[in-house]
């Protein structure tokens, strides 16, 4: 039996600050932050990114940069997501110890530019997920749908009683714990780190 721990990003394992994002895509593009949201972040949009709407980084960008009129640089739309993150040492080491009990994996509500350049938007967390940071984008759907879950299940051929999900947002771990699988709200970094330990504890009795 491998456990598996699945883990939100934003305001998991990062403080993201989504209106410094906006203000900073403001500054690239000379849209302000309400037309932004108007072209962009809706059902058609980043949504549809996160769902997996876009086949690729390249597609998402050229989605996006027809939806604002105007170009942006790869280069500068991951520094500006970067400049939005601040890592979570508490809570990253929370991860470190899910890595020594099971496999990790990230779960992340963010389309394929993002996964595609995960290591380097969150290089405090990459050499603890390895192959393994992953956005919403590669499983075709995006949290709170199920089938996020469902094949995130298929994917690592795991039973969902052998899952710990983690994530701040209520309606993401009613959808994961719908299924069957062990949840935790984030709340603290020692909340965290008493759920992966009584997580594995159990199944370990279980087994």
């Amino acid at each position: 039996m491998t456990l598996l721990f699945l883990f939100d990003m934003d305001d998991v394992l990062y403080d993201y600050d989504w209106r410094a994002r906006m203000h900073g895509l403001t500054a690239l593009t000379g849209i302000d932050f309400a037309e932004l949201r108007r072209r962009w972040w809706h059902e058609e949009g980043e949504t549809a990114a996160e769902a997996g709407r876009f086949a690729d980084g390249a597609a998402y960008l050229a989605a996006l940069e027809a939806a604002l009129g105007v170009p942006i640089a790869a280069d500068d739309w991951i520094a500006n997501r970067r400049s939005a993150m601040r890592p979570r040492p508490d809570a990253i080491a929370g991860v470190a110890r899910a890595a020594e009990l099971g496999q990790v994996s990230l779960l992340t509500n963010n389309g394929p530019l993002l996964d595609e350049n995960l290591a380097a938007i969150a290089p405090e967390i990459a050499p603890l997920f390895g192959d393994h940071l992953r956005t919403t984008s590669r499983y075709g759907a995006r949290k709170p749908d199920p089938a996020v879950f469902e094949r995130v299940l298929a994917t690592y051929e795991t039973a969902a009683e052998d899952v710990l999900f983690v994530d701040d947002l209520p309606e993401n771990v009613a959808a994961a714990a719908s299924l069957g699988i062990t949840t935790y709200l984030y709340g603290t970094a020692d909340g965290l780190r008493a759920a992966i330990d009584d997580f594995a504890r159990t199944r370990s009795a279980a087994a």
